[in-house]
């Protein structure tokens, strides 16, 4: 697929909205030096071209004490695991599902209360019967967040 043309000016836009998606229109026009139907325009086109897909919230970068872990997951067969991420899908603590090329196949996010429920996480991806092993790293510090 072909990624649509931009310019500068559609550049700086998304980065104005990436900084803050929520910025009043009028604001955003000022900074990219266009008028406010200008911009609405151009918002509007990289919608229809899919570069933006959506505004949505995202949670402050407060600690909120949670503990985050990374599974690296293996599955027995690459080509017809799609139970595994279906299992995945099911579980509300797994916050992000990548599959991966090399030797693993997806990388898994999760986000819980307690080391004991990623435990429980931990146990009921390994039992998964199509999954073949699994590695499974604890993130002590997040040292840089440019989500």
């Amino acid at each position: 697929m072909v990624r649509p043309r931009t310019d500068a000016v559609d550049d700086r836009i998304l980065a104005e909205l990436h900084a803050d998606a929520r910025i009043p229109l009028v604001t955003l026009a000022s900074r990219v030096h266009l008028s406010r139907n200008a911009v609405k325009q151009r918002m509007e086109r990289m919608e229809r071209d899919g570069l933006i897909a959506g505004y949505t919230l995202a949670r402050g970068r407060v600690d909120d004490g949670r503990v985050t872990a990374i599974v690296l997951v293996y599955r027995a067969d690459r080509m017809r695991g799609a139970g595994v991420i279906t299992e995945l899908a099911r579980i509300p603590e797994v916050v992000q599902c990548d599959i991966l090329s090399g030797q693993f196949d997806l990388l898994v996010t999760l986000r819980a209360d307690t080391m004991e429920r990623i435990g429980q996480i931990w146990e009921r991806i390994a039992a998964l019967p199509e999954v073949s092993d699994t590695v499974t790293s604890v993130s002590l510090t997040r040292v840089i967040d440019r989500a």
